[in-house]
């Protein structure tokens, strides 16, 4: 019937998304058939198909009285959950180091943005490989400082992560845009990196929105593109 046909693609759908995004990562098994179909509310049967139409697009591989696995290894630009975990599970091993952690004023970004108030939550991140200190990502978090979040450089993130602690805040994206672009290392980024100046990296701007189209976060991002891959999806099924 189409409707359950309709069904077991949009499951498939947020599962790939997830594993996509690092919520389930190479190698790790997904949560029970059990489990799947309490969460989706949907028969054996129904979300069997949605695990079928994920092992066709190569993301996971099931293995009958086992479960299902991720297969998928590639780190995806968009990624809500921190570069780090996402190439741990490429068995990359990371450092991250904090370059800066305050409330600064930005009224240009303000501006841009819609935000009205000029005070944002300024977070910049550097993550390197551990084995020789080179930087595989630069990255430049804003977030508004309303309420609660106003204090989280005195406060500190929730378990290292940004976002998680906008979670817990009740600052739950609906939305989100990005572009993309490939440019030169300046100067002070490529020490920063312990690159090259003019080394090409991706750089990445995002803008994440709530529900009520309230900003959730604005982050630019420069990527070492041996490192990170960009996953482009189209088709009448994602306007469903």
């Amino acid at each position: 019937m189409p409707g359950q046909v309709h069904k077991h693609q949009r499951i498939a759908r947020t599962l790939a998304d997830e594993i996509r995004a690092g919520v389930h990562t190479s190698g790790e098994r997904l949560p029970g058939e059990h489990a799947l179909r309490e969460r989706f509310g949907v028969s054996r049967t129904t979300l069997r198909q949605a695990l079928q139409v994920l092992g066709e697009q190569g993301l996971i591989a099931t293995h009958p009285g086992i479960g299902s696995f991720v297969t998928f290894d590639g780190t995806p630009l968009d990624n809500r959950l921190g570069w780090t975990r996402a190439l741990q599970g490429q068995a990359t091993e990371l450092v991250t180091e904090v370059l800066r952690f305050e409330t600064v004023a930005d009224p240009e970004l303000a501006a841009e943005l819609g935000t009205g108030a000029e005070a944002f939550v300024a977070l910049d991140r550097v993550r390197r490989l551990a084995e020789d200190g080179r930087g595989v990502s630069l990255e430049h978090s804003r977030v508004p400082a309303v309420g609660t979040l106003a204090e989280l450089p005195r406060r500190g993130l929730t378990d290292g992560s940004l976002h998680k602690t906008l979670l817990a805040a009740g600052r739950i994206t609906d939305s989100g845009e990005g572009v993309v672009s490939m440019r030169g290392l300046e100067e002070d980024e490529a020490a920063t990196l312990r690159r090259s100046p003019g080394e090409p990296f991706l750089r990445l701007a995002q803008v994440y929105r709530a529900a009520d189209g309230s900003v959730v976060e604005q982050v630019t991002s420069l990527l070492d593109p041996a490192r990170f891959q960009l996953h482009v999806r189209s088709g009448r099924g994602e306007h469903q």
